[in-house]
């Protein structure tokens, strides 16, 4: 029973990053003001992402004016995900 608990957490835990990723692509596709409370949750979003994107970032280039390192970073988040909760449930 307790690690079924520890396997949803973790799981909420991927599910959160992964829709800070989606909101960081929205808010990259819209302009945003220099001040105010979307350029505070921006600032959030992108302090949280930008670390784990920016490592994709180094090794793919951008396309045509297009940043395809979220696309790959939410394609390796979700290997990741499927090992680490393979891996708590003991399979």
């Amino acid at each position: 029973m307790a690690n079924s608990t520890v396997v949803s957490f973790v799981s909420a835990l991927f599910y959160v990053y992964y829709i800070l990723i989606f909101i960081r692509v929205i808010f990259s596709w819209i302009g945003l003001p220099s001040h105010g409370a979307f350029y505070e949750i921006f600032r959030f979003v992108y302090n949280v992402t930008e670390p784990y994107l920016g490592i994709f970032r180094r090794f793919i280039p951008v396309a045509g004016g297009i940043d395809f390192s979220p696309f790959v970073g939410l394609l390796v988040l979700g290997i990741i995900q499927s090992v680490v909760v393979s891996l708590l449930r003991g399979y």
